[in-house]
């Protein structure tokens, strides 16, 4: 017969411990560091999809208005408001930038060789296109490119 006892084996051991708080303390900071990313990467997807009902709804308007845009020349620089009032946010709908939660300004821009990068804006283009990402001359006075910013770096461009 044996007579040497087994030692009593119930519960963990402080290395079995340590190691399990170690392993959750890394998966924490890798969503920790991560959720902000995925955070600007969805606010920067829905620019773009801001970016698209404004330029379909920009074309709503040219059917409208026989094949003309709002115009921020003179006196018409409250159709851009209008123009928002009556086609992006009419029935209760809004037009938001997902960061700010207030209304996209839109501003009526000539290029220049610095492009403006103010966050909730978008900026529209008269007689502009865009070209691979870069504004080129466009087709006649009724083309228009609309561009917005993205968080992440980079810019969101499209025309009619």
């Amino acid at each position: 017969m044996n007579s040497l006892r087994k030692p009593n084996s119930q519960g963990f051991t402080i290395i079995e411990v340590v190691l399990v708080l170690a392993i959750a303390g890394l998966i924490f900071l890798i969503v920790f560091l991560a959720l902000p990313a995925l955070q600007r990467s969805q606010r920067d997807t829905q620019r773009k999809n801001d970016l698209s009902r404004f330029m379909s709804q920009m074309t709503q308007y040219s059917s409208n208005h026989q094949g003309s845009v709002p115009s921020g020349n003179g006196a018409g620089a409250t159709q851009w408001g209008g123009f928002v009032g009556s086609y992006l946010t009419n029935g209760g709908q809004t037009f938001n930038d997902p960061q700010t939660g207030s209304t996209y300004g839109v501003t009526e821009q000539t290029v220049t060789t610095t492009l403006p990068t103010a966050a909730g804006q978008l900026y529209v283009y008269p007689n502009e296109t865009c070209s691979n990402g870069a504004l080129t001359a466009g087709p006649g006075n009724r083309s228009v490119a609309a561009l917005i910013f993205l968080e992440q770096g980079g810019t969101a461009c499209q025309n009619n």
